[in-house]
């Protein structure tokens, strides 16, 4: 792979296979944060928005597969890469590379309310001071789209059945901006959207 070609070929995905296996044992992350290979291109992976990932215009269909690549990926200014020790290749994605599908609201035993996310591809999250929770419009429809941090950058969209959750579990605040429906977790309050939101 040439640095100015993209890779494409089997070999970069394997070498991503490869280190993803040896330095992500179980479900173990890998310390992407500390690797700069001199060695970029590019791969033809894809995350669309719905949050299934496809290469060469094919969906991969092996779940472990997809974990097991989400480990070595990390968020640079210069855009979502694959990375290993020796290269770094730069994938497309359309929205967040992740999708929260489930949350579940704990309380300890003073009664303090943890929010906790399960993603597509595994990874359990605490929402909190480390890991927001923040809502944008969607310019073209006017409908939320509503994200989790996640790690180093990377986001999970949250779907829209638990959107709804988190907005049955808001409280309403006075804010500068008026009222707010907005949930608590970890000591973090998130706001969720205006009142009118139990309607959407």
């Amino acid at each position: 792979m040439s640095e100015t070609q993209p890779s494409g070929g089997p070999s970069g995905l394997e070498a991503v296979i490869a280190t993803a296996k040896k330095q992500a044992p179980g479900r173990g992350l890998p310390p992407v944060h500390l690797w700069h290979p001199a060695h970029c291109g590019e791969i033809d992976i894809v995350i669309k928005k719905n949050g299934l990932w496809f290469h060469e215009g094919t969906p991969i269909g092996r779940e472990a597969l997809v974990r097991l690549f989400s480990t070595v990926l990390r968020k640079d200014p210069d855009g979502f890469h694959l990375v290993t020790p020796v290269e770094k290749m730069r994938i497309r994605v359309e929205d967040a590379p992740f999708i929260a599908t489930r949350v579940d609201r704990v309380e300890n035993p003073a009664g303090e309310a943890t929010l906790k996310f399960l993603t597509n591809v595994g990874d359990e999250v605490e929402a909190g001071p480390d890991n927001a929770i923040r809502v944008e419009m969607d310019a073209e429809t006017g409908e939320p789209r509503p994200y989790l941090h996640v790690r180093r950058g990377l986001e999970a969209l949250i779907n829209r059945p638990v959107f709804y959750e988190l907005v049955e579990l808001a409280q309403e605040r006075e804010t500068p901006d008026g009222p707010t429906l907005g949930v608590e977790s970890n000591g973090a309050w998130f706001p969720v959207g205006p009142p009118g939101a139990h309607c959407l």
